[in-house]
């Protein structure tokens, strides 16, 4: 099995009050939730399903 390593950046917006997801290597990304729990179960399933669409 072969793993591809993708880089996420998460960042908390004071001003939204909500984390921030981001990458260059998953086209789409954008995305946020007012939890770091929250964000990661997003990221989660929209990694897999952004990663087939655009690849």
């Amino acid at each position: 099995m072969v793993f591809q390593k993708y880089v996420i950046e998460a960042f908390w917006d004071a001003e939204a009050k909500v984390w921030v997801a981001t990458s260059d290597d998953v086209p789409g990304l954008p995305t946020e939730d007012p939890t770091l729990e929250g964000l990661t179960c997003k990221l989660q399933d929209m990694i897999p399903e952004l990663l087939e669409t655009n690849h």
